[in-house]
């Protein structure tokens, strides 16, 4: 017998590929599809929660796609309709979770139920003496820009949230950051994927 489900241990899922959240990070979306818009105002009505997951490139056989287990909660921290009908709104990642199973979808978008990640507290150190010339070289690749001032300035903990989130990487490289099981392991992971990019060619 499943364990009893509680408002809080359902979420509404937005599956959308290179969009990573994690928890303390802030995300921007520009919801339009009639599905989301619903999804959006259901959320407003209620925890205000909005589950972020990747699509994990297999299909349904009723042709949705399948989604990775593992995805990260975020609250809508600010919510703007416009003239048009669409809703500009920002997540603030809360929590990550694992889902257990789909539910029905009445209102056309996609529910789980969740259970809740823990991601245990302990200290970011990120080696910033090996991740500057690491990360100038893997965004000179790109021709990409950073603010370096704003980053000496900015504390280990949001460095690592602000760059695992912006920074490109694949839709697996981001995946492999959710599941990352501590902020400190996430880090190091961080640092690898930075160094290994700057020690290879030119990006694809």
């Amino acid at each position: 017998m499943s364990a009893p489900k509680t408002d809080t241990d359902i979420l509404p899922i937005f599956p959308l590929a290179g969009a990573l959240l994690l928890p303390g990070g802030v995300l921007p979306l520009n919801i339009f599809e009639p599905r989301y818009l619903a999804m959006t105002q259901d959320a407003l009505l209620s925890h205000r929660l909005i589950g972020m997951v990747q699509p994990n490139g297999e299909t349904m056989p009723c042709g949705t796609p399948c989604v990775h287990k593992i995805g990260c909660a975020g609250k809508i921290s600010e919510a703007i309709p416009t003239q048009d009908g669409r809703f500009l709104i920002e997540l603030t990642g809360t929590r990550r979770f694992a889902i257990e199973e789909e539910l029905s979808a009445p209102r056309g978008y996609r529910r789980v139920q969740v259970r809740w990640l823990d991601e245990p507290e302990v200290p970011v150190r990120l080696d910033r003496a090996r991740l500057i010339p690491a990360l100038k070289t893997y965004l000179e690749k790109r021709k990409l820009e950073c603010a370096w001032e704003k980053l000496t300035c900015c504390q280990d903990a949001n460095v690592l949230t602000l760059l695992a989130m912006l920074c490109p990487f694949t839709a697996a490289e981001q995946q492999a950051l959710l599941e990352a099981p501590d902020a400190a392991r996430r880090a190091d992971l961080l640092l690898t994927l930075i160094e290994l990019d700057g020690a290879g060619g030119p990006p694809n």
